[in-house]
């Protein structure tokens, strides 16, 4: 389908930041796992917890899809 349709698939600002931060904690996590570095495991785990956060944030500030 068209995006005229009225359909949102999440590809905003918001989702795509909160998706992209998602990922780069996992692999700073697993790097930090893999390389026996506890604390660049424990920073990589904090950047994925926090990274809805973030996506929520954006969205509140207008940067995520519209409300239906």
């Amino acid at each position: 389908m068209s995006s005229s349709s009225g359909e949102d698939h999440g590809s905003t600002p918001a989702a795509w930041t909160a998706v992209f931060l998602c990922i780069v904690g996992f692999l700073i996590g697993g790097a930090g796992l893999v390389i026996g570095t506890p604390a660049l495991a424990i920073v990589g785990g904090a950047i994925a917890v926090v990274s809805p956060v973030v996506g929520k944030v954006m969205s509140a500030m207008g940067l995520g899809a519209a409300a239906k």
